[in-house]
């Protein structure tokens, strides 16, 4: 056999390997339901332990109004905290406290799992912060315990500005 008769063979055996390939991974691909139902499954677990650890802060911090976040912005819990501060230079100036977790809803083409994390303390913002996995890869212990540092972090914030 010549060169150019085994040059077209190899040539041959490159393109089907490629055609295998291809097939493989897209065998391998999630279709877009199947990613919408994987968020689903980690936006519930996740946003129930959101609203697990924001009771406990609510627990531990009396004053703060507590609610559960439903809807476009995304899910998971709310606390907040109306204060008046006498002291300061203007007297009755108003001191707002906030801590919000929220699990990022669900986009077209989405492949990612977004916890988004804003906090303030005092009318200052002390977090703000979002971390995101592919839906793929996401390791739920991790979020846990990302959610769980998150709200310590956040305690920690308010019980030092009180």
């Amino acid at each position: 056999m010549d060169f150019d008769a085994r040059l077209r063979k190899a040539i041959e055996r490159g393109t089907k390997t490629r055609a295998r390939q291809d097939e493989l991974a897209q065998q391998q691909e999630l279709t877009e339901e199947e990613l919408r139902q994987l968020h689903s499954g980690f936006r519930i677990e996740l946003s129930d332990h959101i609203e697990n650890c924001l009771r406990s802060l609510v627990d531990h911090f009396p004053g703060f109004d507590f609610s559960t976040v439903v809807g476009d912005e995304g899910w998971g819990a709310r606390i907040r905290r109306d204060d008046i501060d006498f002291a300061a230079k203007r007297p009755g100036a108003s001191l707002y406290s906030r801590f919000e977790m929220l699990i990022t809803p669900f986009r077209p083409g989405g492949t990612i799992l977004e916890v988004a994390v804003k906090g303030t303390v005092r009318n200052r913002e002390v977090i703000n912060r979002k971390h995101f996995e592919k839906l793929t890869d996401v390791d739920i212990d991790l979020f846990r315990e990302l959610i769980d540092q998150r709200a310590l972090e956040y305690a920690e914030h308010y019980s030092a500005a009180r």
